[in-house]
Parts: structure tokens; sequence; C-alpha cells
């Protein structure tokens, strides 16, 4: 803005009309001056105005309208009083907000004159804290640079914390008064109202109802929807078995106006898997034992969850024994110990078994059975080249059709059936291959051969027949020397 206090202090008002000097009382020696014009007054005024302004038209621009030059100069002075302005020197007269915490003032340390002030870096959502404080209500948290923040102890609980101990946040709002950062444990839970819920926040829910379409939920005071798809990772069949749980849900959908509000437990569930993914793949390993929960069953085996990392527990690696169905050794949702067979990183894939955990009966099969025994065992399934029998859990033989019986055989189940009891003798052991041969026979030839070495051994035992007595004389006499038996002429 032009500076008017140089202005000549004799500068005539331009509102204020002229007064006219007045006359001279004239000596003795002057006469008496003729009264002038009124002409000659105005043109007398219209200098004297000229000469008194000249220097102020020296300070203003003739092309641009004298308004306009004082908007700009009020404007610019006025951007500059503001740029200058402290906004903190506001912060003391706006109201605390209630429950609003009160740490402790702690001066600030003496800077070196030597180091330029750091600026605080900006604060970014999804960052860590380190804990600084442990009060009743509050954990307060330092974030790196000059940013401080705290959360309710309430999100703890179940959690044992100690300061120094670092924890993913997520920030909620600014504490204007207290210059503090109110932020939430990542996954935390908050209480919910139209007020301050919005899209991206996890919540509390309640399962009150169940409908068609999925599941009416509580959070807070607040009636919100969850589609059945959003319930679990996996299908859900039945949604009546949530009736009553509680769990964390993501808010999808606000609307406060028309009262709406949707939530997605799946997108939560998917937000800790992520989080435990990173962890968990650093820390598997081929061999490791690992607990996890199935969360999908297949005919060929089940999807079993390590903790953000699936892993494959095929239906041959669930037990030393045949299983017809998965669902007979696992189910949905079942908390099952597995071995971790294979990583493959390339594929991404992970292979699991349940039967490793457990000895094999391969181990001790030569100390219970030997070659050439006969044994009793179960026919178990039947192939095009023989049968499989069980001889006991986890140990199958083959029984070939070329030793299903002596005589030729057309079909094999003309000969056994599934589930069968039949004896068989042992051929071959191969514990390394897990193999067994068995044959029914030389079962049945051995059967025979006993038959015939005991009809042998029975006829040997037996005593001669007495001979007859005979009842009628012998012809030719009794040849007792008396009388000759024969007569020659």
């Amino acid at each position: 803005m032009s500076d008017f206090s140089k202005l000549p202090s004799t500068t005539p008002s331009l509102t204020t009309p002229p007064v006219a000097p007045a006359p001279s009382k004239p000596t003795d020696d002057e006469s008496t001056p003729a009264p002038r014009s009124q002409e000659s007054i105005d043109k007398a005024l219209d200098d004297a105005l000229d000469s008194k302004t000249a220097s102020l038209r020296k300070v203003v621009d003739k092309d641009r309208p004298l308004k306009k030059q004082f908007d700009d100069d009020i404007e610019a002075e006025m951007n500059e009083f503001l740029n200058a302005f402290d906004t903190k020197t506001l912060e003391a007269v706006l109201p605390a907000p209630k429950g609003a915490p009160r740490p402790k003032v702690v001066a600030p340390a003496p800077s070196d004159p030597s180091k330029p002030d750091e600026e605080a870096k900006p604060v970014q959502k999804g960052k860590m804290g380190k804990i600084v404080k442990i009060t009743k209500d509050w954990v307060f948290l330092e974030m790196g640079g000059k940013s401080e923040g705290c959360i309710p102890i309430q999100q703890f609980e179940g959690k044992e914390i100690q300061i120094g101990d670092e924890i993913p946040i997520t920030i909620e709002r600014f504490d204007v008064n207290e210059g503090l950062l109110i932020v939430s444990l990542r996954g935390a839970a908050i209480n919910a109202a139209w007020d301050t819920i919005k899209k991206g926040q996890v919540v509390e829910a309640v399962v009150e109802k169940t409908n068609k379409g999925g599941l009416e939920v509580m959070i807070n005071q607040l009636r919100a929807f969850l589609p059945v798809s959003q319930i679990e990772l996996g299908r859900v069949e039945d949604t009546s078995v949530y009736l009553g749980q509680k769990f964390k849900v993501l808010v999808t959908e606000v609307n406060a106006r028309i009262k709406n509000l949707v939530v997605s437990r799946r997108d939560f569930l998917e937000q800790e898997r992520e989080q435990m993914r990173e962890k968990t793949l650093a820390e598997l390993a081929e061999g490791q034992t690992r607990e996890g929960v199935v969360r999908n069953v297949r005919d060929f085996g089940a999807f079993v969850d390590l903790g953000g990392v699936d892993g494959l527990l095929h239906i041959g690696d669930l037990s030393w024994s045949r299983v017809q169905k998965v669902e007979d050794i696992v189910k949905l949702g079942d908390h099952v110990s597995v071995k971790v067979l294979k990583i493959d990183p390339d594929k991404k894939r992970i292979s699991l078994g349940l039967k490793q955990l457990v000895k094999s009966p391969w181990e001790k099969i030569a100390d219970e059975f030997k070659i050439g025994t006969i044994v009793a065992g179960k026919v178990t399934r039947i192939t095009e080249f023989g049968a499989f029998v069980e001889l006991t859990d986890g140990v199958e033989g083959l029984l070939h059709v070329s030793e299903l019986s002596p005589n030729r055989v057309r079909r094999i189940s003309d000969i056994v059936k599934t589930g069968q009891a039949v004896e068989v003798q042992i051929l071959s052991i191969d514990p390394e291959q897990q193999r067994l041969s068995l044959s029914m026979k030389a079962v049945i030839e051995a059967r025979e051969e006993e038959a015939l070495e005991a009809a042998d051994a029975a006829l040997a035992h037996e005593p001669a027949k007495p001979k007859p007595e005979r009842k009628v004389p012998l012809k030719g006499g009794l040849g007792d020397g008396s009388q000759n038996l024969f007569k020659l002429s």
C-alpha cells in the first residue's frame, strides 16, 4: 500500500471549500485594492490546489484507477500478515475434546546452534509407533520426528506390551489442543457412531439375524449388513451357525443420510492374512511341524492355512491307510498339526503331510511278517491286473491275477470281491519300496497238499484187516499126510 504519511502536512482538504485569506489592513502609504471578481478567486484556488497535490500525483499510476491500486495494496499487506501468523496462538483458546489425554509436558532439549532444526516428517497411515509410556487409560507412542500419539488401552486387551515395543498403527485424527495424534492399533476395533465411522475402519460386530443375502449385525448402536460372500474367505453354506457370534469386520460402505452401513469380514481376514504372510514365509522350512486350520476341502485333498499362507494336504498324505474321502480324516475348520514336506518358491506351492507325523507301519513290517507265511487280510480294491489286500493298517499287498487261483481266471470279481476276507501267502517283502507280493493260489495248493499228506498219513497208520474164516472145505482134501493127495496110475 502506498505510504501517505509523507504527504505535505499543509495539503488542503479535498472536501472542505477553501477560505479566502482576509485582506490585510492597508498602510497609510497604500491605497485600497480594487475588489476582485469571482472568476479570479476561483482561478487562484485551482492554482493553489494543483501546486499542493503535485506530490500526490507522483505516487500513483495515472493509467490505473486509484481505488484499484488501494485494493491491491491492502490485499498484499493482508497476505503478508497471514503468512507470518502463528496458528498455535489459537490452540490455547480452543476447547479441549472430552476424554483427551494430557501427558506431562517435557521441556525440549537445548538445540545445537551448529545444526539446523530438523523439520517433522509428515505422518503417514500404516506406520509404526514406539511405546514410551503406559498409563491406566492410554498408551503413548513416539512415531519419529516430532510426531507423538496415543492409543486407548482397551485396544490391547489380551496382549502383553511394554515400553520400547514397536507396534503397527493407523492414524485416526489429530488432537489440536494437546498436539497429539489419536491413533489405533492396526486391526483393532473402534467404537462406531454415524459421526465417527468411515470407510476402511475396523469395527466389532455382533450377529443378530440372518436373511437370504447374508447377516444383520449390530456395530455399537448401528445396524449394518454383512453379505454372505463377505463372511469367510471361502464359501459359506449355512449362515445360521454365525448367530450370536462376535467378530471384527471392515467398513466398506457408509451413508449416514439414508442410514446405510455395509461391512465385510472377508476383507478384514484378508488384511490379517497379508500381514501374517511375509512373517510366515520367512519362518517356513521343510521338515517343520506347523499348526494350521483347514480352510477348504476338495476331492484330492485339503488346503490348510498356516498363517497367511495355504499349503496342500494331499489325500495320499492324510493317513497310512487308504482314504476314500478326505472328510473321513479332516473337515472344514479343523485345527491340525501338519509336517512341511516341500516348498516350491517358484510355483508358490507348499506340500504338507499328516501321516508323516506318526511312524510308518512299513518300518516294522519285516518283524511282523515273514516270507512264506500265510496271513489273513481284506480286499480293499480290485484292478484289471489283480486285487489289493490290506494285511494291517497302512500295509497293502498286491494279489496278482496269476496268483488268484490254480485254474485260469477270466474275471477277478469271480474270485474275490471288495471287502472280502481272504487268506494269502507272502511271496516277497520290500519295505523300502513299500511293496508286498501275495498269493491265494499258493494257499489253495498248500491246502490241497496238506489234505493229500493227511490222507496218506491216515492210510499208513491203519491196521491190516484179518482174513475171513473159510466155511467151505477145500476140495483137495485136508492133506494131513495119512493119504497121498494124488494117486499115480
